[in-house]
């Protein structure tokens, strides 16, 4: 059983959460502990299954042969899934902010897909968008656990509710486009490419819906969750890795923007929303170099790639590699999108057509730091 290959996956990187448990009021780390506990127990619980025989009945249940089909439902501070059936496709928006939001931006989600890429809700075969939300009590995380979206409330502090961000919503159902297509190990480079992936289509998702070009787009994942109580502006940064929050509580932005600063850690499944900066900010500096709407030409490229070339144990190089060749197949040889591709990359430290950077200390590196003797660089 591959258990990296469909966990559940959770906006909220757990290093944040770890800093909270540390830097927080009482409150706060508590609140941070609880939603570590949940979450641990939820990917237990998922890995207690035989994996492909859970996605594939999960599939069965839920997949349609027609259009647009979205359900939401409310766990109603439970964790009880799916919970309460609240809206159902073609009903009008209720009294609940947060059943709306889920409703919209698991909506404007298939909208791209479908629009632009063709592709027939996550699975390319109709699956119904199932949506759940208030999560328990104080979650501060949303998550895609196979075959549905969840959402947390937040903690209201730290955290605003998980729904309020159309390109979380975007990100966290792309992780679910990803587990039918590439299937990319979440570990590693492959789970940072995992996770760059759903950044970009949760960018994605906001910047079509919003109608924004590349360089009208703020390129930020997760605008408006954090409270006023924090000082940031989201959670990632594709723009400027590394600058989307630094908070007494929730710590520095991690995420590096370069090869050169490529983290190497035991944590996170080897740093994948962490290292997934990297991708991320070649797929900025490509889509603000052809211009126009990113999700026409450089989304396209991504997407492609996504559904016909990238493997389960694709890494960045692989990645860079297979973006340009798509780039040519699509838009020629020598094509403006060509070149920014490769050049894209370049910025980021990856030359196309090389040698895969090794962005590691070494083991001793890796052994003193699980020691405690040496810090992540």
């Amino acid at each position: 059983m591959h258990n990296h290959r469909h966990s559940i996956h959770c906006i909220l990187p757990p290093h944040v959460l770890k800093e909270i448990a540390a830097n927080g009021s009482e409150t706060q780390k508590q609140m941070a502990v609880d939603t570590i506990n949940a979450t641990t127990q939820l990917r237990a619980e998922r890995l207690k299954m035989t994996e492909y025989r859970a996605v594939f009945a999960a599939t069965m249940m839920r997949a349609i042969t027609g259009g647009k089909e979205r359900i939401i439902y409310d766990a109603q501070n439970g964790s009880s899934l799916p919970g309460t059936v609240v809206r159902k496709e073609d009903e009008p928006p209720v009294a609940d902010v947060a059943v709306n939001e889920a409703y919209d931006g698991s909506g404007a989600t298939y909208d791209l897909y479908n629009n632009i890429y063709g592709r027939n809700s996550i699975d390319n075969d109709g699956l119904r968008l199932d949506s759940t939300v208030h999560y328990q009590r104080n979650y501060d995380n949303a998550f895609w656990d196979g075959k549905q979206m969840v959402y947390g409330d937040g903690d209201g502090e730290l955290f605003n509710r998980f729904t309020i961000a159309i390109d979380v919503i975007g990100h966290e159902l792309t992780h679910g486009v990803t587990q039918y297509e590439a299937s990319l190990n979440y570990s590693q480079q492959p789970g940072a490419l995992n996770e760059s992936m759903s950044d970009v289509f949760g960018s994605l998702v906001k910047q079509y819906n919003l109608n924004q070009t590349a360089d009208q787009a703020d390129w930020l994942i997760g605008q408006g969750l954090l409270t006023a109580n924090v000082n940031g502006v989201a959670l990632r940064s594709m723009k400027a890795p590394g600058t989307a929050y630094n908070d007494p509580v929730l710590g520095r932005d991690p995420q590096p923007a370069h090869m050169r600063d490529y983290v190497n850690t035991i944590s996170d499944n080897g740093g994948v929303h962490i290292n997934s900066g990297i991708p991320n900010h070649a797929f900025y500096l490509i889509a603000v170099a052809i211009g126009g709407y990113a999700w026409e030409k450089a989304g396209r490229i991504w997407y492609v790639t996504l559904r016909d070339k990238l493997r389960a144990t694709s890494n960045f190089q692989d990645c860079a590699n297979l973006t340009f060749q798509t780039a040519g197949e699509l838009f020629g040889t020598g094509s403006l999108e060509e070149q920014a591709v490769r050049q894209g990359w370049a910025d980021v430290g990856l030359t196309v057509g090389g040698t895969a950077p090794v962005p590691s200390d070494g083991c001793l590196g890796s052994l003193m730091r699980m020691m405690g003797a040496a810090p992540a660089k």
